[in-house]
């Protein structure tokens, strides 16, 4: 069955997004596969973050870009979310990389370059996928249309286009960029989206899907994946249809 359940950001609404206690609820609540965000310090070590500053879930204000991984890794990532995650660090690729690898989730890694065009971020980010050996359980997502172009030239591994643009031709232009799958806004979910996108044999998953009644039209539309916030709500959701 299709349908697959990623822990948006881990499972952010439970514990501070991007960070390990999100990650490792995310995977007791047994979601299939983990979408977080990666980015890359002044130091060009790749970190798992989402706003391009730190300001909304730090102690520390200014760009990411701009602090050293070191620098970075004493910050508190946690206690804007409540006082029981102070304490809680920026996670680096690597270390992700290091504690999923011997666990049955599938990962989506976002590539922040399209507000801040980080250099060699899609090189940087494929060689500590292959260095792990997880080209199967990866997929790579860009709202950056020419990053989305760079990755089809130098990768097998399946690269999905971002969008919340409305289009008529959406999956066509996906795939003329070289995507194999395609991640939608979920207000751009139409019938014809899911029959163009079938028809091109091309992977469409759905963010970020929080609410049952769109939780319910996902699942009922047969999409490949739900990229939600609450995954222990959305299995809920998903076992009504294996009844």
């Amino acid at each position: 069955m299709g349908g697959k359940i990623f822990a948006h950001r881990g499972a952010s609404q439970l514990a501070p997004e991007n960070t390990m206690p999100a990650f490792e609820l995310a995977y007791q609540l047994k979601a299939d596969a983990i979408e977080t965000d990666v980015q890359l310090t002044k130091d060009r070590i790749p970190v798992l973050f989402h706003d391009i500053r730190l300001n909304r879930t730090t102690n520390q204000k200014g760009y990411i870009k701009d602090f050293t991984y070191e620098q970075l890794t004493k910050l508190d990532a946690g206690s804007w979310f409540s006082k029981k995650y102070i304490g809680t660090s920026i996670v680096s690729l690597e270390d992700f990389l290091k504690w999923v690898e011997d666990k049955p989730l599938m990962i989506n890694l976002e590539l922040k370059n399209h507000k801040i065009a980080y250099k060699h971020l899609e090189e940087i980010v494929l060689e500590m996928i292959e260095y792990f050996q997880m080209e199967e359980r990866i997929i790579l997502s860009s709202f950056n249309p020419a990053s989305v172009q760079r990755l089809a030239k130098m990768t097998h591994i399946q690269t999905a286009f971002l969008t919340s643009k409305r289009r008529t031709d959406l999956v066509e232009y996906a795939q003329s960029l070289g995507a194999t799958a395609l991640h939608i806004q979920y207000r751009l979910l139409r019938g014809n989206i899911v029959e163009q996108s079938r028809n091109r044999n091309m992977p469409l998953r759905v963010y970020t899907v929080n609410k049952r009644r769109q939780l319910l039209r996902c699942f009922q539309k047969k999409c490949d994946g739900i990229i939600t916030d609450v995954p222990h709500k959305a299995q809920r959701i998903r076992n009504l249809f294996r009844i």
